[in-house]
């Protein structure tokens, strides 16, 4: 089948729909649901593993006299 036959029989069907009534219907509801569903267990997982995270600073070390030596001899 050519694109011109896909075309023509087509045309007609575009016709027939009104513009001003046309909606994302059942499917696009579902879509989107499951995108909402998705991304709130994923969210939700993120704060279960944050929560986890035990972080410490540590203080930070003093530098030992032997490093500043070796950086003056380059």
């Amino acid at each position: 089948m050519y694109a011109t036959q896909a075309l023509t029989n087509l045309v007609p069907l575009a016709e027939e729909l009104d513009k001003n009534k046309v909606t994302p219907g059942v499917l696009g509801f579902i879509v989107f649901a499951a995108l909402a569903v998705g991304v709130w267990a994923l969210m939700k997982s993120m704060n279960r593993h944050m929560g986890r995270v035990n972080f410490e600073e540590r203080p930070a070390e003093p530098a030992s006299e032997a490093e500043p030596a070796s950086a003056e001899r380059k």
